[in-house]
């Protein structure tokens, strides 16, 4: 069992859907996004064109961020996505030096110091997830493994408005997600690194 993500860019619309639904699941802090969506513009006025890259971990197979945690904080767990382990965590920031697409995030300030939005208390519910991110920790998307665990999709796959997103066992050729990654011949984002990412794309940026 490893499991992997498939993105159709073809058919992504750059909403931010599963942005928001991974901020929303995760709580995670202001200012911080496990998954992100990034824009560039194409052409000449008037003939232009937007196109749209949603990152989030790649969840490597050789994952640099693993070989570079002098405590172990960085890990694989029994279904290969990378994970974080806070207790472990000294805070160093070699795992976000060592990862090649930027998308770890350091928790500089607690939600006193830096609430969601300005000159409002935060409400129960923001508190009780925000208080999952200690600060002076790194923090990055999990894959949604307690979700998954319940036999659910990733917050981000469930919310996709173009149904895009596929999640599934690369290691099974019959799941979904590898029938999806041959069908649309889907390759992992900047595949020369060499760390065998588990988050496939179709399409181009």
């Amino acid at each position: 069992m490893r499991y992997g993500m498939l993105l159709d860019l073809n058919t992504c619309s750059g909403c931010s859907a599963c942005a928001m639904a991974c901020k929303i699941e995760n709580g995670t802090l202001h200012g911080a996004y496990w998954c992100k969506v990034l824009v560039k513009e194409e052409g000449k006025y008037p003939n232009t064109k937007k196109k749209v890259l949603p990152v989030s971990c790649m969840h490597c197979e050789d994952a640099p961020c693993v070989k570079a945690c002098p405590t172990g904080a960085s890990f694989y767990d029994e279904n290969g996505p990378v994970q974080v382990d806070y207790t472990k965590c000294i805070g160093c920031r070699s795992c976000i030096s060592a990862c090649p697409y930027g998308v770890r995030n350091y928790n500089v300030e607690g939600p006193v110091d830096n609430p969601y939005f300005a000159d409002y208390e935060m409400t129960l519910f923001e508190k009780a997830k925000a208080a999952k991110h200690p600060v002076g920790k790194v923090g990055k998307c999990v894959l949604c493994k307690e979700r998954v665990a319940e036999g659910k999709d990733p917050a981000c796959v469930l919310t996709c408005l173009n149904k895009c997103r596929f999640f599934g066992d690369l290691d099974d050729p019959s799941s979904e997600i590898s029938q999806k990654i041959i069908e649309l011949n889907a390759k992992p984002l900047f595949e020369h690194h060499g760390t065998k990412p588990s988050f496939y794309y179709a399409g181009t940026f």
